[in-house]
């Protein structure tokens, strides 16, 4: 009888075999590198360490204590790891076994993965960076927003709604070779508004080629894919999807999405206000209830 394959070890397997042989300190990091893979992403050694409560030296003498050469080496391991996307149902089935089929349990892991996404756009340094975001989109001459899949969905409802507040956008949100007609429309003074995750798709690589032609600056909504095209983006914006390899939850992409709206809005009151109202006229126009309605008057 042939002997089955063995599968090599996950990176799970990895730091878990090693995890006994260290130091508490180090433990309480190598549980960090398992439990907040997307922190250990996204975050520097320094940051990592105020998340878990140790020193910077402890999270780059674990790293090597687990077998890599430094931090980085440990995240490129990770991010091959995570990039391998694993199936919907994979990903569903990771879910169901953190989460159990209670209802209510499920309502409280989402709320969990929603808090924890929470927490991160909460942090000063994000906010730093939406507000340079936020100067960007309000000062193109055009926005384009991309997505596809689930993601395609947000883009085009970021689009409608950059639109109504009197901000020309179009939403490339298709896939394939359908996507090259919308491409045609970014030139010069526009930017990119893209909402991807890894792996690096076909889709990805064309429109930023097409954006660095123009000089168009992109701004990259995504957990995972910065550390890839970090040298491509003007600004990175780590909206998290909940736990690698699980379920994606899209709660905090759409927090953000609405704070866009609402803050470039702000940015441009009068001509927001007025596109509004333009926008209840033609609604009046068509249906004559909607007269009635309309927005609120200003002072």
């Amino acid at each position: 009888m042939a002997e089955k394959t063995q599968k090599p070890p996950t990176f799970d397997d990895r730091v878990l075999g090693l995890i006994e042989t260290l130091a508490p300190a180090e433990q309480r990091i190598a549980r960090f590198f398992v439990d907040q893979k997307q922190a250990a992403l996204l975050n520097s050694a320094a940051q990592i360490a105020q998340l878990a409560g140790t020193s910077d030296a402890t999270v780059v003498r674990t790293a090597r204590a687990l077998g890599f050469e430094s931090l980085s080496t440990l995240r490129a391991a990770l991010l091959t790891e995570l990039t391998g996307t694993p199936s919907p149902g994979t990903r569903m089935e990771r879910t169901l076994a953190q989460t159990g089929s209670q209802a209510g349990d499920a309502l409280r892991h989402v709320i969990g993965m929603h808090e924890q996404a929470l927490d991160v756009l909460r942090r000063e340094e994000f906010a730093a960076s939406f507000e340079r975001c936020v100067d960007s989109l309000a000062s193109a001459a055009r926005r384009h927003v991309f997505g596809i899949g689930p993601s395609g969905a947000i883009a085009d409802y970021a689009s409608l709604q950059f639109n109504r507040i009197g901000l020309p956008t179009n939403a490339l949100s298709v896939s394939g070779i359908a996507l090259a007609d919308r491409l045609l429309s970014i030139g010069k003074g526009d930017v990119v508004l893209m909402i991807a995750y890894a792996p690096l798709y076909r889709e990805v690589e064309v429109l930023l080629q097409q954006a660095g032609k123009h000089d168009v600056p992109v701004i990259l909504v995504s957990d995972d894919l910065g550390l890839l095209i970090a040298d491509k983006v003007t600004e990175v914006l780590p909206a998290p999807r909940g736990n690698a390899g699980h379920l994606a939850m899209h709660g905090g992409t759409m927090v953000l999405i609405e704070a866009l709206i609402v803050a470039l809005a702000a940015k441009g009151k009068d001509a927001a206000i007025d596109s509004l109202d333009q926008l209840s006229q033609l609604r009046g126009a068509i249906d004559k209830a909607w007269n009635k309605r309309g927005t609120r008057k200003r002072k």
